[in-house]
């Protein structure tokens, strides 16, 4: 009985809070400035949270049913991870004419030197019971004018904790093309004022999958220094194509001894 009236007031409360916020949205046109502006931190902080149940319910409750952090890591890994572009939604969901620099979420950025941009961006949902991963990522090229077009993705910090050189970072994609394309794969690693960067040719496979490794045993890091890790995807004459990353993971693991 307690939890029914706890759902029920809950519930109250709730539709209470929506008429308030339905009086503020008619009303906002009519505030004063002062009142505007703290009407507007209200809702700025309101829609944040809001989003956050968005992404954790998208996330869960989108297909594919496997849980978003569904990874099959090499054995041995110690540190494994998907991005959250391809673990929760988007907003906005995509951009056209995407310029150089913009971002989509806080982990992927896009660079380009095109004059004039004909790139559109957009996240989609996977729906094939192959999929892991429950977004994808899709990049259409029309005319393009530029010499380099590459997508960044950020690691987080637990990337690089305890990273050491005999370490082999492994990237694991599932690429599907409207024709064939080369892409590079390439890892940053940055340590102290200097950083190590290793390019690997991503050949893909049956399925579209494809997947890197980058052993760092031949690098120079300085295992002390290591404060970031990124990932470039460069794609090589990208004209008139369409790109979807239905998925991108990372993982490590330490290399075997010879």
């Amino acid at each position: 009985m307690a939890t029914g009236l706890g759902r029920f007031g809950e519930i109250f409360l709730d539709r209470q809070a929506l008429r308030r916020w339905r009086r503020n949205a008619a009303r906002a046109e009519e505030l004063d400035i002062p009142a505007l502006r703290r009407l507007r931190n209200r809702a700025r902080e309101l829609r944040r949270q809001v989003d956050r149940v968005l992404f954790a319910a998208d996330a869960r409750l989108t297909l594919p049913l496997l849980s978003s952090n569904a990874i099959q890591p090499p054995l041995h890994s110690d540190w494994y991870y998907r991005p959250a572009l391809w673990r929760g939604p988007l907003t906005p969901p995509g951009a056209a004419a995407v310029q150089s620099k913009a971002t989509f979420g806080s982990e992927v950025t896009l660079f380009h030197d095109c004059r004039i941009s004909e790139l559109t961006l957009r996240q989609i949902r996977n729906t094939s019971e192959d999929d892991l991963a429950p977004f994808g990522l899709r990049m259409d090229v029309f005319r393009f004018d530029g010499s380099f077009l590459s997508l960044v993705i950020e690691m987080p910090q637990e990337a690089v904790d305890g990273l050491r050189r005999n370490h082999l970072v492994r990237v694991d994609t599932t690429v599907e093309l409207e024709k064939p394309l080369e892409i590079f794969a390439r890892l940053n690693i940055r340590h102290g004022p200097n950083t190590e960067q290793i390019v690997r040719d991503m050949a893909i496979g049956e399925g579209g999958s494809a997947s890197v490794d980058f052993d760092l045993y031949y690098t120079k890091l300085n295992e002390k220094r290591v404060d970031r890790m990124w990932l470039d995807l460069i794609f090589e004459g990208p004209e008139m194509n369409q790109v979807t990353l239905r998925d991108v993971t990372f993982s490590r693991r330490p290399r075997a001894e010879f």
